[in-house]
């Protein structure tokens, strides 16, 4: 029984593995790669969680293991795919000789930063709702911008300096923010408790039927969107 009782932590450092293999792909600029192995790490994120409810195992290991792997697989891949994006702009490129603008693919290191402050509230937080955009679905908004960017043809928005430095700043802000983010595991199958998680789960499998990877960007988006929305209503 002990050894199942591991099985938890055992997907947890999984999840690390797969992240540190991301990173590796995400240094070398082969984002594709990076973005399969992130998916493994999300699967892992999920069923962690999932054994840990059923096999009744509830460790404070458990808990810290699960927010360091999270800061790499979901932090720091998410802070290199801007990394990559930012370096790879025109502006960057045409000055790459001024050194205080070679610097600035490196602010997209303020997503790991903001990502560690998320992870270290959520730890002492006692609240039975997320404070703040999860990391896992911050990592989904960005690590699958190049598809969104290549499926709807947005190359020339996307090189822009501008849009990509208020991207960083966005994710960082929805990271560190108040905001009070619902929760997307469904706890019951009643349909008014969980109409606005219904909705969400329909909307993304009619998002993902008509425009595959790319939708997941916009899922995120239309997740944020129903938070910000709840929180006015």
């Amino acid at each position: 029984m002990k050894l199942f009782n591991f099985i938890p932590n055992l997907l947890t450092l999984s999840n690390l593995f797969f992240g540190c293999v991301s990173v590796v792909y995400g240094v070398m600029g082969d984002l594709d790669k990076l973005v399969i192995f992130v998916t493994l790490g999300l699967i892992c994120d999920f069923f962690d969680g999932f054994f840990a409810r059923l096999l009744k195992v509830d460790s404070k290991l458990g808990v810290q293991l699960d927010s360091l792997s999270d800061l790499v697989t979901f932090g720091l891949t998410s802070s290199i795919v801007m990394l990559n994006l930012i370096g790879s702009s025109s502006f960057v490129i045409e000055n790459s000789s001024n050194f205080l603008i070679s610097l600035l693919p490196f602010s997209a290191f303020l997503i790991t930063l903001s990502s560690s402050y998320r992870l270290a509230k959520f730890n002492i937080s006692n609240d039975d709702y997320f404070t703040g955009l999860p990391t896992p679905a911050n990592a989904i908004l960005i690590i699958f911008l190049p598809q969104f960017i290549e499926y709807f043809h947005l190359e020339s928005i996307f090189e822009n300096i501008f849009i990509l430095v208020i991207l960083v700043c966005f994710s960082c802000y929805l990271l560190t923010s108040n905001h009070k983010m619902f929760s997307l595991k469904i706890n019951n199958l009643s349909l008014t408790q969980n109409k606005v998680l219904y909705a969400l789960f329909f909307s993304s499998i009619i998002l993902f039927i008509n425009f595959g990877l790319a939708s997941l960007t916009i899922i995120i988006i239309l997740y944020i969107v129903l938070n910000l929305i709840r929180a006015v209503v």
